[in-house]
């Protein structure tokens, strides 16, 4: 599989600039979603040498090094070294445990061996915190960790080799300058392509290979079969209840109000009883998770609530195979007539699934706002996003900016103007991402989607 060029790639230097070798870097993320190929070209590019201990292929003999050997690291390192045919340099080597997941006691290790000094250490992982996980370790302090999303829309584009555009988007969206139409439905048709292929690497890789969406769709297919497996294998007592959401996921989604409705599992279910599959699914990156702030301020967590929740897919291609798994196999044909809009898929759901993707992606935690007024239409409104960023216009204060998703081109900005009425000074930039080029109106940003990712 190609590699290509991520945008972790930058907080993995900087961690090795910062920690010179006093922590461990741990990366998680979902299944597939490149951990060890960002580990390795890292490893590859900044050190003499670098080892990849892979635990899902592991022998018993090396996992018994990291017990019997444990306080023989002078015997630990040269029986490692031996096995995988690599010279270690002080100091100028790396040790990645890939999969590390799969061996706790590796992980456990971890303060040891960075207590040595001798070399780097970066974990990769999947489910790490899962309760079999960590159950009979003590988590090393010396560990750092970072999260590893899909591929975003920037990234799509190096890969197609357009960084050119991505650079001229970015350069647009900072300027508040629409590009010129030409440009504007080249960057529109290359973020659908991006909306049904995904950012899976695999996926993207296929893509670019050989431009056909049906073999794109059986990478895709192939991943989702490997997150039900986990959720039968490690879902514990949980795994009918994280099957039942996973199965719903396009279904809630589909509707116009994404909130998922707890009923919809069954009569008697409630929402606390599926709590933990919810943690679940977003604890192993399969989805993320979107919470109503009640009282929106610059502290959204603040209200929360955990009872009213969107949960979007992790990665937007993904969703696109499921909503089109009604087939064993989804041909190019129909990718092609979604992507030229001869046919129609839910498009809103693919635009809102997509900004929580970006969003998230760009660092945000997601927030959305809700509120429902039976005797008075004029309190309801639903506002997609709400993220928290300085305003110009208030001497560059944190506010509260809240995000419509529009995908088509005839809208109202209803809820958006009651959000400003009702929270005022509360209230920064406000966003609407539409299919159409950028413009301002006073304290309205309206943005093209392809631009979500900068926010």
């Amino acid at each position: 599989m190609e590699t290509f060029e991520r945008k972790a790639y930058e907080k993995l230097a900087s961690w090795k600039d910062s920690s010179q070798g006093s922590t461990a870097l741990l990366i998680e993320g979902a299944r597939r979603v490149g951990k060890s190929t960002i580990a390795e070209e890292f490893g590859r590019r900044n050190y003499a040498s670098y080892m990849l201990v892979d635990f899902s292929k592991a022998p018993d003999d090396v996992l018994g090094y990291f017990v019997d050997l444990r306080n023989d690291l002078d015997a630990f390192f040269m029986y490692l070294s031996s096995f995988y045919g690599v010279e270690l340099h002080r100091r100028d080597s790396l040790i990645i445990f890939d999969e590390v997941q799969l061996y706790p006691k590796a992980r456990e290790a971890i303060k040891q061996l960075v207590a040595d000094g001798r070399y780097d250490y970066i974990e990769t992982g999947s489910l790490v915190s899962i309760r079999e996980n960590v159950k009979d370790i003590l988590i090393p302090s010396e560990e750092e960790s970072i999260r590893l999303n899909p591929m975003d829309f920037d990234e799509f584009l190096w890969a197609l080799g357009e960084k050119p555009l991505s650079t001229l988007i970015a350069d647009s969206f900072k300027k508040r300058r629409p590009l010129p139409d030409s440009l504007h439905r080249k960057a529109m048709r290359l973020f659908r392509e991006y909306m049904l292929v995904g950012g899976m690497p695999q996926a993207v890789s296929k893509y670019v290979e050989t431009h056909d969406f049906s073999k794109v769709d059986n990478v895709k297919r192939n991943i989702l079969r490997l997150y039900r497996q986990d959720i039968s294998k490690h879902g514990g007592s949980d795994r009918i209840r994280i099957t039942r959401i996973f199965d719903n996921l396009v279904g809630q989604l589909s509707k116009k109000e994404k909130k998922f409705n707890i009923t919809s599992l069954g009569k008697e279910a409630k929402t606390r009883d599926y709590e933990d599959a919810f943690f679940w699914l977003s604890d192993a990156f399969i989805t993320n998770d979107c919470f109503n702030s009640t009282d929106p301020s610059v502290g959204l967590s603040i209200s929360e609530d955990h009872s009213t929740v969107k949960c979007y897919a992790a990665d937007t291609g993904l969703l696109t195979t499921l909503a089109l798994a009604d087939s064993e196999q989804t041909g190019s044909n129909l990718y092609r007539d979604i992507l030229l809009e001869r046919i129609e898929i839910n498009e809103g759901m693919l635009a809102e699934n997509v900004v929580a993707q970006l969003l998230r992606a760009n660092g945000h935690r997601l927030f959305f706002y809700s509120r429902s007024d039976r005797d008075d239409p004029s309190n309801r409104m639903e506002i997609d996003f709400l993220i928290v960023e300085p305003y110009e216009n208030a001497a560059m204060k944190y506010r509260v900016s809240p995000i419509e998703v529009k995908s088509s081109k005839r809208y109202r900005t209803v809820s958006l103007d009651k959000f400003k009425a009702k929270f005022d000074k509360k209230v920064g930039t406000r966003y609407v991402l539409h299919p159409k080029p950028l413009v301002v109106e006073n304290d309205v940003v309206k943005l093209p989607i392809y631009m979500a990712g900068l926010l």
